[in-house]
């Protein structure tokens, strides 16, 4: 035991450069400086004039002191971890191992996640995830198998304390959704689920199927940033390019839903994109959520495909089948889960339908660092 001990705090004090490199890359020095500076601007009596403008400087500020205080907390933690295994070894207590290898434990997953952070360095990973869910060919399959993905990111998001609102949803025929809308609301959520987006593949035995064949379905996950302000000027819409109904809101938002005809679709006639939105408290303000989505996403589009103007877009792909798949979920006749694109896999399928996912995250993540360093040289 005493063994366990000293093994434990070498690799605790082995640690201290960890977090030192770790206090380097998220620039904590000049955190603690900008912050400061922000600080004063605040005191200055014209600050709060511009509310938007001093709205988003607050939340700099905040977020920055958050992320100087989580670094600070960690190399506390280390500290007395260090100083709980010495004493440990010096009174020979082997009671403490057990607590002191938790400790060791708290501090390497914490230095990981924070490490993972320093990653999310996009234009739009601090904002919030717009996630979209769309079934594949296969009917009733398809659509319960968008439910999954659909349940599966509202555990992911509660289990990181994200704030979870619904959107849009439109029932399945029998089980399942046609389509549903997200909006996930918290620093890095879209710097995260980024890497979600895509088509997903589904290979089990059909509840659906009575004679229990084996069926494979697939599903797509689209995830875009909330922009904070879109340019009404440089995503203009024309009345005439979009077509809105209302129709009544139904679906997973149960009683907080308002079941009259409120619910709000609009389909952008030039490019086929269609958004929809039911959970505000009337058409009016419905329709305005859903043209900030359309925007959203005209500007991501853009923006992804390099394009001078809006009128560019030539129309939405919807390649929602084999071989466009970036992750495959196998119930059987074996369980795995593995990601195309980075090879990370998890065999514990019902950990991740739970919302396990930092690991595919994380892949991901260290994927394009990797790729951004390669092609920098």
């Amino acid at each position: 035991m005493i063994i366990a001990l000293e093994e434990a705090k070498r690799k605790l004090t082995d640690m201290r450069a960890d977090l030192t490199e770790l206090g380097s890359a998220l620039r904590i020095e000049a955190l603690k400086e900008k912050a400061a500076e922000l600080e004063a601007a605040s005191l200055e009596p014209d600050f709060w004039n511009d509310a938007q403008r001093s709205t988003r400087v607050m939340q700099e500020i905040k977020q920055m002191k958050d992320t100087v205080e989580e670094y600070e907390a960690l190399c506390t933690r280390l500290e007395d971890a260090v100083t709980l295994a010495e004493m440990a070894i010096e009174e020979n207590d082997e009671s403490s191992v057990e607590e002191v290898q938790a400790e060791l434990d708290f501090v390497i997953r914490e230095e990981e996640r924070m490490r993972i952070e320093v990653l999310l360095s996009g234009p739009y990973d601090k904002n919030n995830a717009i996630v979209s869910f769309h079934p594949g060919a296969g009917g009733t399959e398809a659509q319960d198998w968008a439910s999954m993905l659909y349940r599966m990111y509202n555990r992911w998001a509660d289990s990181h304390g994200f704030r979870v609102k619904l959107l849009d949803w439109l029932d399945g025929d029998e089980a399942g959704l046609k389509s549903a809308t997200l909006m996930i609301e918290g620093v890095n959520a879209y710097g995260y689920l980024k890497s979600e987006n895509g088509v997903h593949r589904l290979v089990r035995v059909s509840p659906f199927d009575a004679s229990g064949r084996r069926q494979t379905s697939f599903a797509s996950v689209e995830v875009m940033p909330e922009f904070d302000d879109v340019d009404e000027k440089s995503i203009e819409i024309r009345p005439e390019d979009i077509e809105v109904t209302a129709h009544r809101s139904s679906g997973a938002g149960g009683q907080h839903i308002n079941k009259t005809d409120s619910a709000i679709r609009i389909v952008h006639l030039p490019t086929g994109i269609v958004v929809g939105c039911q959970t505000e408290r009337s058409q009016l303000q419905n329709k305005e959520t859903a043209m900030k989505m359309l925007r959203s996403k005209l500007l991501a589009i853009k923006q992804q495909e390099k394009l001078d103007r809006v009128e560019d877009i030539q129309g939405v792909k919807t390649n929602i089948e084999w071989g466009a798949q970036i992750r495959s979920y196998v119930f059987m006749p074996y369980t795995l889960v593995k990601d195309t694109r980075t090879g990370h896999e998890n065999g514990n399928v019902d950990a991740v339908m739970d919302g396990e996912l930092d690991g595919f995250i994380n892949a991901y993540l260290k994927m394009n660092a990797a790729k951004e360093q390669e092609n920098a040289k």
